[in-house]
């Protein structure tokens, strides 16, 4: 007897998980334990042209219908309605769903888990997060015996993508971006990606699954990389750092802090050398220590790995009987707010060269109880003295709090760049 499998989403990763449906059928079958048989793809228009590996004849545009046919559903839509109501009656009809809806994940999670602990089904997302990078199942899974620390990691392939042109090319930010968008990997409208938000959508549900808790995408203090010069890339280069977009989750003895922001990285470090539309995940937990996950965070056949993997996984549930580790948020942590969060930065500061700065700048260090790691002289501009200061590891409030009275300060020309910075 077979799996009976729907697809809702005809786009780039449905169409590429229907093609490897078709041709790796024989392969789901032996792992699976029965055929997968696609009932029905779930589509908005019958008339538009699809790859030629699609069966016209399973087309439909009735998706709530194809819910209701199919023992495994797949919601490759996107968005948040009609996806959370047709998600929903499948879940409440027993049904699997495997999403890579990160948006619906990280807004209605909550009570997607419910409805699938209600009705004894499974929710499978490992394609919402890190595209063919298998992170959610190290979590969910390879790692339910341990306790996780830490997550950070380059969750955007655009905005990777982006920072790594501006470093080797040394463009700016509004060219690299027009490039991005004319070979695909930015959308037309590319706020989610460069302002953080995807980023963030995808740390809020790292930061849920790694720590056993509920974290959602408001929670997430999110900057995006908009601000980010050239030279800001060159400086950091220059100073042993590469500068990238990084989804950060801390387990601390207060509670969780999340956050996504550009942050400086050092050589040294394993995501300093993720290059290009790549992704790659950190992960560090008491026993197993430092672990990383890297790949390709998306595109059609990638994303479509992923999807696939959590259709082999549930269909082996059907024919074996069982379920997926359930989610589980019996920590209830605290999720603490930005101002909470701790962090190195570098402040880049532009002066008067004159006596007394450094003693002055100091001294609003001093105020609010930070210790400065390192002080850096850049090269002047019009008769000023150009400063980085490195400081160590400091409350977010209390950064902010010196960078105010920094502001405030007569020999300081201005605050040209606060940017966190990771240890190796």
């Amino acid at each position: 007897m077979s799996v009976r499998v729907a697809v809702l989403g005809a786009g780039t990763v449905g169409s590429q998980v229907v093609r490897l449906l078709r041709e790796r059928a024989e392969d789901f079958e032996a792992r699976a334990g029965a055929p997968l048989e696609v009932v029905g793809i779930g589509v908005s228009s019958l008339e538009k042209e699809r790859d030629p590996w699609i069966d016209r004849e399973l087309l439909t545009t009735d998706l709530e219908g194809l819910t209701t046919q199919a023992q495994i559903v797949i919601e490759l839509i996107g968005g948040i309605d009609p996806a959370r109501e047709l998600v929903l009656a499948a879940l409440n009809s027993g049904a699997t769903v495997v999403t890579g809806n990160k948006a619906l994940l990280a807004s209605h999670g909550p009570e997607l888990f419910e409805a699938a602990a209600a009705s004894g089904a499974d929710l499978y997302y490992e394609a919402a997060v890190a595209g063919a990078v298998p992170v959610v199942y190290a979590l969910r899974e390879s790692l339910a015996g341990d306790t996780v620390t830490r997550v950070l990691g380059i969750v955007n392939g655009t905005t990777n993508f982006i920072l790594d042109e501006m470093a080797t090319k040394g463009l700016a930010f509004d060219d690299v971006l027009a490039e991005a968008q004319r070979l695909g990997y930015a959308e037309a409208d590319p706020t989610a990606d460069v302002d953080g938000f995807d980023a963030a959508a995808k740390a809020a549900l790292l930061a849920s699954l790694a720590f056993h808790t509920r974290v959602a995408m408001e929670d997430v203090a999110t900057e995006g990389i908009r601000g980010i010069s050239a030279q800001d890339i060159e400086l950091a280069e220059s100073a042993g750092y590469s500068l990238k977009l990084l989804a950060i989750a801390d387990r601390l003895p207060e509670g969780v802090s999340v956050r996504v922001s550009p942050a400086l990285v050092p050589h040294a470090h394993p995501l300093a050398s993720v290059r290009g539309s790549f992704n790659a995940v950190v992960v560090e937990a008491e026993a197993a220590d430092r672990l990383m996950f890297y790949g390709r965070g998306a595109g059609g056949a990638p994303t479509a790995s992923a999807v696939l993997s959590d259709v082999v996984a549930a269909a082996s549930h059907k024919v074996k009987g069982g379920n997926a580790p359930r989610e589980s948020a019996y920590a209830a942590l605290p999720v603490l707010g930005p101002e909470d969060v701790r962090t190195a930065q570098q402040i880049r500061l532009r002066v008067a060269d004159q006596p007394g700065v450094l003693s002055a700048v100091a001294g609003a260090f001093a105020q609010h109880g930070i210790s400065i790691e390192s002080v850096r002289q850049l090269a002047a501009e019009n008769g000023d003295a150009a400063l980085a200061i490195v400081t160590h590891v400091a409350r977010a409030a209390d950064l902010a709090a010196t960078v105010a009275d920094l502001e405030g300060e007569e020999a300081v020309r201005e605050v040209v760049s606060v940017l966190p910075v990771e240890s190796a």
